[in-house]
């Protein structure tokens, strides 16, 4: 600190404080113009669709995988090995939503959803340079579901944390609009991987996809992986993460803050993804194998067929979200939860005895019904949680459903044909994941229109 003199007397030179610096930096951020909606909204749609690409290519080539990963006795034996691979990367979607929430929460929406998608594109391209079980023998397979395993870590971060993102950045009168446009990424991603394994049975011979083929569509995800992460690093943090940063009011460790406080919130997100998590990966992932095992149908029917049903989701999900900012979230929820309860047993119906046509129409009106339900459900998980662990309270509880219903529904629901012998079976527990959604419903408060919690 030095004195200068001045015609109006000394004067002190006084370094400026950790208090003053932070105002310049809040009345820079203040100034800034801010990023578009529509920017945000592609940023989160573009990079949840990059990584359910990669996370459900697995799924959609779940027979090819099982000829090639998995020696059993029988085709059923192989196919249940495939589809528990399948489920065991849900069970570190609960610690990668830590970790990423952890991240977001902490230092940022962008850094986190940023690294999401770097560690998925890693993986699912890994998946693509494994030698099979004939070359490797048993440790193939364990490679196989390394890779699965890193690509469950990566995907317990992103949903949660890409809703976080495009609701601190949207009007509270849009905001059930703009999160369903987010979850459209995630239908976008598991329609462009179905239509791949469309065109890679079309246009090579059963024999080519099991000597070579296959690795394609694995090996694609560092292409549409690098135009994720680019279109992701144009963008800036959110407004409530930047206030609290400037506040310094950001969490130490985001998950035991969120544990003292918000342990309510975060079971009834838990409950209320029922639907959407199990009901999704029945009428989407599994769907496509039930209709070729139960229906008697070819892959390219199935693939098709799951190509219309997620064509008709992503319309139906900005219908429902719309309709929520109207109506309220509630009502919304209800009439789909309900809807999939009372429509399973006659669409799987349908799906295993109809002709082509009927095949199509049961899938695509089970998968309807599930997101109606998808089109209102993140919004209200985002209202229901403060700013300083929404990012870890979504990825926890939208992940703990996940690994509960979601990443078990395909194995689930081979394991219950194979023990009742009945075709209609995986009904059942569609209309478990919907029962439960439903009474959740009850215990939660109409959220529609409220400001975002800060604190």
């Amino acid at each position: 600190m030095t004195e200068t003199v001045s015609p109006q007397g000394p004067q002190w030179n006084i370094p400026a404080t950790n208090d003053s610096g932070r105002l310049r930096d809040q009345e820079s951020e203040r100034l800034k113009p801010k990023q578009s909606t529509r920017k945000v909204i592609t940023a989160a749609v573009v990079g949840t669709m990059v990584e359910y690409y990669d996370f459900s290519i697995y799924g959609f080539l779940a027979t090819t995988m099982a000829a090639l990963f998995f020696v059993a006795e029988n085709d059923t034996a192989a196919l249940m090995g495939t589809f528990a691979a399948f489920a065991v990367a849900f069970f570190l979607r609960v610690p990668g939503g830590i970790f990423f929430g952890h991240i977001g929460d902490r230092y940022g929406r962008k850094n986190a959803l940023s690294w999401t998608i770097i560690l998925m594109a890693l993986a699912t391209a890994a998946m693509g340079v494994i030698p099979t079980y004939v070359t490797l023998g048993v440790w193939a397979t364990a490679v196989l579901v390394l890779a699965r395993c890193l690509q469950g870590f990566a995907a317990g971060g992103e949903l949660g944390g890409a809703n976080a993102f495009v609701s601190e950045s949207a009007p509270a009168g849009r905001r059930g609009l703009h999160t369903s446009m987010v979850n459209s990424g995630t239908y976008l991603g598991s329609l462009i991987a179905c239509l791949v394994a469309l065109a890679l049975t079309s246009a090579f011979t059963e024999e080519q996809i099991l000597a070579w083929a296959w690795r394609i569509p694995f090996l694609l995800s560092v292409v549409i992986g690098a135009i994720g992460v680019w279109i992701r690093s144009q963008m800036e943090d959110t407004p409530q993460f930047k206030e609290l940063e400037n506040k310094g009011e950001t969490k130490k460790v985001p998950v035991l803050e969120l544990l003292r406080t918000s342990r309510g919130p975060l079971f009834r997100i838990v409950l209320l993804g029922s639907l959407i998590t199990g009901g999704y990966y029945i009428a989407a992932i599994y769907a496509a194998t039930y209709l070729q095992t139960a229906g008697g149908h070819s892959s390219t029917l199935a693939f098709l067929s799951t190509s219309l049903a997620l064509v008709l989701g992503t319309i139906t999900l900005p219908i429902a979200g719309r309709l929520s900012d109207r109506y309220g979230r509630k009502p919304v929820l209800f009439t789909g939860s309900g809807l999939a309860a009372v429509l399973s047993i006659p669409m799987f119906m349908m799906m295993a005895g109809g002709t082509a046509w009927q095949a199509v129409v049961g899938q695509s009106v089970l998968y309807i019904t599930m997101s109606v339900v998808n089109g209102a459900s993140n919004v209200t998980y985002v209202e229901m949680l403060k700013a300083s662990v929404r990012y870890s309270g979504l990825a926890m509880g939208n992940n703990i459903s996940n690994m509960a219903l979601g990443g078990t529904a395909p194995f689930i629901a081979t394991w219950l044909i194979s023990v009742t012998g009945n075709d209609l079976a995986p009904a059942g527990y569609f209309i478990f994941c919907a029962m439960l959604t439903f009474s959740a419903v009850f215990f939660i408060k109409e959220t529609k229109g409220i400001e975002l919690r800060v604190d």
